[in-house]
């Protein structure tokens, strides 16, 4: 009895979401085109950390090769960009990443990535905003800062701010009425904003290359500690060797290169937003997965073109780690280009603050339709066609955060929740382009657990392939698969693979961050990742989906297995406070799920109203005299077995 419940209760967490992609219906409002979509992606992709970490990465981690740290990371975040792109034009519904989760791998994942995408939003946006306000009041004089200091200081070191930042929720209020108002004018603002911002990265490029010189990238360390190279100044301190590391191209090494990548590769994040307007794009299949991989190619040009530039312009170990350009335009003698500076970071800020916000509300709208979280936030606005109730929640979240919390130590649980949004997507293209078809468009033809229920106890022990044929599990079948097509062995064969490769990344993830250099760890390492490349080539040798797809990952399964190596690495990395704060954030959402969205699911209510139907549909009629007749004969009549009684009316 108990072992019953348990599986009852683990098919209730593994139910997936029955989607018809065919539709073309939307409640809201589909009034979005492929540029809308690049100039969205790369407004919240390309914010403020181009005007700040390419500072801070050359001087700190790879000098003049930050242009390969960019590339590193752009090519890691290509590979989470493939697959949300191929999802994308398969699932063009509002979700993101939640709505994928849901369709594949079941609802207790689907709420576990929705719930992390929000916290990931929710932050983006509240600090994205006080980053905004403090830049702004730099440009006045501290103004704001000084009038809150003075009377509105919090007291509570360590856990809020200094003091609340007034203006900082005056920009997001004003930003969620925007949102509320309309996609369509909160898009035209964003465009207008991003093209200011790309014609000011463009003028800074062209600057560092006309005032720059290529010697900034081949710098001699003895001659700089001498100064005996008359073009740098010599007259401060005497720079040690950790400053300089060892000059030329590459001065801390390809491991400083690797080390300035992994930095970089969060100045990538927020094109996902993209993958949340798939109810609100005329020609989503097509205009999403152009969008994704245009916006990140912009993004990695604009970002190496200001690098390049930006280390040409002034040697490495002089950039400034705060305000980087400012200062190296005023080290060339072009004081005035400051404030095209300070036009740029505020329009690259307004990109990433409405890049932030765009997707949160239509997250929780998505949750709240399917009953994970509460009903009153599944709202569609009748005159704007927008979340109205999600995006005004949303908002009011954000600006309390904003108000209350400097954000300082809570900004890693966003790299968090967007890495585990990435990482399920790759499993997910995994797992879906080796299913058979009816699995790969279960999201396109309604069906219900409980038929895939019966179904799978018509089809065990043996599996189906076709009527006659029966397919059996052995290890030449694993490596040397009899079919062209997937089919259930296949399909499953794919599914256990794919989770037993997510739990040795995760132990090789930790293993090589924490385990250090002794001789088992290095051992450990080695077979962990031979045992990797033995289920990643398993998974190769299965027979691959023929479904026509607008896109579809190059290279499977090997991007797919790179991309959740990279991005489950890049989580262990994090520090312990990160992953205890992470901790508590899942537990309040597991409470909710457990208390509210497990009851409330819509998947469960179609499923319970589906076998109601059944029931209905087979209960059997028939006109005989109940009263003649025992309930076993009735139940033989009824089924129409009347030719199999005997002379005297018996079975």
């Amino acid at each position: 009895m108990v072992l019953k419940k348990l599986l009852s209760l683990g098919k209730q967490l593994l139910r997936v979401k029955v989607v018809d992609c065919n539709s073309e219906e939307s409640r809201l409002s589909r009034c979005l085109n492929t540029f809308d979509l690049v100039a969205l992606g790369v407004g919240s992709t390309l914010g403020a950390g181009v005007y700040v970490l390419a500072g801070a990465v050359a001087r700190e981690n790879a000098g003049p090769a930050i242009v390969l740290s960019f590339l590193i990371a752009a090519l890691a975040s290509v590979l989470a960009g493939l697959c949300y792109a191929e999802f994308g034009a398969r699932v063009p519904k509002t979700g993101s990443a939640y709505l994928y989760s849901y369709v594949t791998v079941g609802e207790l994942w689907a709420f576990i990535t929705g719930w992390n995408l929000i916290l990931s939003y929710v932050i983006g946006t509240s600090s994205v905003a006080r980053a905004w306000s403090a830049t702004f009041d730099e440009l006045i004089g501290k103004h704001i800062e000084n009038f809150c200091r003075q009377y509105m200081t919090m007291n509570a070191p360590g856990l809020l701010a200094e003091y609340p930042d007034m203006f900082a929720v005056l920009i997001i209020l004003t930003l969620t009425g925007l949102l509320a108002f309309g996609v369509k004018e909160s898009a035209m603002v964003n465009k207008v904003f991003t093209c200011i911002n790309v014609l000011v990265l463009i003028f800074m490029v062209i600057s560092g290359l006309v005032k720059g010189t290529l010697k900034n990238w081949s710098l001699n360390p003895d001659e700089i500690r001498n100064g005996t190279n008359s073009s740098l100044n010599s007259t401060g301190p005497v720079l040690s060797e950790e400053v300089l590391g060892e000059g030329g191209f590459m001065p801390f090494g390809f491991t400083g290169v690797l080390s300035g990548a992994a930095t970089c590769f969060y100045a990538f994040v927020g094109f996902d937003c993209i993958a949340t307007t798939g109810e609100e794009v005329k020609n989503p299949q097509r205009a999403i997965p152009i969008g994704i991989v245009s916006s990140l190619l912009i993004c990695f040009v604009a970002y190496f073109g200001v690098s390049a530039a930006l280390t040409m312009m002034m040697p490495y170990y002089m950039l400034d780690k705060n305000s980087p350009l400012p200062a190296a335009f005023t080290y060339v003698g072009w004081e005035g280009a400051t404030y095209a500076v300070a036009v740029g970071s505020l329009c690259a800020l307004s990109t990433s603050l409405l890049g932030a916000m765009f997707p949160m509300p239509r997250v929780l709208w998505a949750m709240a339709a399917d009953g994970l979280l509460f009903k009153y936030m599944a709202g569609i606005s009748e005159r704007t066609k927008t979340p109205l109730l999600a995006t005004v929640t949303a908002g009011f979240l954000a600006a309390i955060m904003a108000f209350l919390f400097d954000l300082k130590d809570l900004v890693d649980l966003m790299s968090i929740g967007t890495l585990l949004a990435y990482t399920l997507v790759a499993a997910c293209v995994l797992v879906l382009r080796y299913q058979p078809e009816h699995f790969s468009q279960m999201y396109h033809v309604a069906n219900t657990q409980d038929e895939m229920e019966m179904s799978e106890s018509i089809s065990t022990p043996s599996l189906g392939i076709l009527p006659g044929i029966e397919e059996r599990f052995s290890f030449r079948n694993l490596l040397f698969p009899d079919v062209t097509e997937p089919s259930n062995l296949s399909g499953f064969t794919v599914k256990v693979c794919t989770s037993f490769l997510g739990v040795m990344i995760l132990t090789f993830s930790m293993l090589a961050v924490l385990g250090g250099t002794a001789v088992w760890n290095i051992i450990s390492l080695v077979v962990l990742f031979c045992l990797c490349l033995i289920v990643t080539f398993i998974i190769w040798r299965q027979p691959e989906s023929k479904t026509k797809l607008s896109f579809k990952v190059p290279l499977l399964p090997f991007i797919p297995v790179v991309s959740m190596f990279v991005n489950v690495y890049l989580m262990m990395q994090l520090d312990r406070g990160t992953w205890i704060r992470f901790a508590i954030w899942m537990s309040i959402g597991l409470i909710i799920y457990f208390g509210y969205g497990i009851w409330h699911s819509t998947e469960a209510a179609l499923a319970h109203s589906s076998i109601e139907e059944e029931l209905d549909v087979y209960k059997p009629t028939c006109s005989i005299n109940r009263d003649s007749v025992t309930p076993e004969k009735e139940a033989f009549l009824c089924n129409g077995h009347e030719s199999r009684l005997d002379e005297d009316g018996d079975i």
